[in-house]
């Protein structure tokens, strides 16, 4: 249990442990994070990246396997990832003067947002990463990490491509023809029966047309040429379905 035994040593802040049993549970993780099948495409990657990019790649690398021992990595989108029963936990990407790593699961990202860390500026879950000393102590990456694992391990995991696509969108106001334009649209009974004819959506577009008139003549201007095309069977960008 000694030599190599603590490597790859955890920070855990100022806690006071007994010598032996940290000794044991820093070797028992050496040796799980040995004996993983790491990805060899992560492994090009990293020779890939800058200099100052390397031990912190390396790190973010050592702690995701030991906070998570089943973890699987994988590439995607061109940088390495790390998947656990099937759902990514988190990624890690290089850049020509920065790194950054990102959790992926809505309810870890809740945890950080809590903890006041999430970054909301695109650049990962931690913001720039510039050297290991940007990055939170080992300990509480740890600590997400595990955290992370848990949520899939309670189905309680949400990836944001699924948030997204569960987004509502809100519906639009129901359709206003302006008056002026309903008149017209009277007047003219081939272009009423074409409009009456049109989608909801194509009668929108018309309409909006109209009413972002600033002036009245500019107005009353697309009014005629709107009763014009409809009476033709012309959608409003007719100019560019066939383009």
């Amino acid at each position: 249990m000694e030599g190599s035994a603590v490597s790859f040593p955890i920070h855990e802040g100022g806690t006071a442990r007994n010598p032996l049993y940290t000794a044991l549970l820093e070797t028992q993780e050496l040796n799980v994070t040995a004996t993983q099948n790491l990805n060899s495409k992560v492994d090009a990657y990293l020779a890939k990246a800058q200099p100052f990019a390397q031990p912190i790649l390396t790190h973010l690398r050592e702690l995701v396997h030991r906070g998570c021992p089943e973890v699987e990595e994988t590439i995607k989108w061109s940088r390495p990832f790390f998947e656990y029963r099937g759902a990514i936990l988190c990624n890690m990407s290089a850049f020509k003067e920065h790194c950054s790593f990102g959790f992926w699961g809505e309810e870890i990202a809740a945890v950080l947002r809590e903890a006041k860390v999430l970054r909301e500026d695109g650049m990962g879950s931690l913001g720039r990463i510039t050297s290991v000393n940007d990055l939170p102590s080992d300990k509480l990456l740890l600590g997400w990490i595990r955290q992370a694992a848990s949520f899939v391990d309670n189905g309680q995991y949400t990836s944001p491509i699924a948030a997204r696509r569960k987004l509502v969108k809100p519906q639009k106001p129901a359709l206003k023809t302006p008056a002026e334009f309903a008149a017209a649209l009277q007047r003219n009974k081939k272009a009423a029966a074409v409009f009456a004819s049109f989608s909801p959506s194509c009668k929108r577009e018309y309409a909006e047309w109209i009413a972002d008139a600033k002036r009245p003549e500019t107005r009353d201007k697309r009014i005629t040429t709107a009763v014009e095309w409809i009476a033709e069977g012309k959608q409003r960008n007719w100019k560019y379905q066939n383009c």
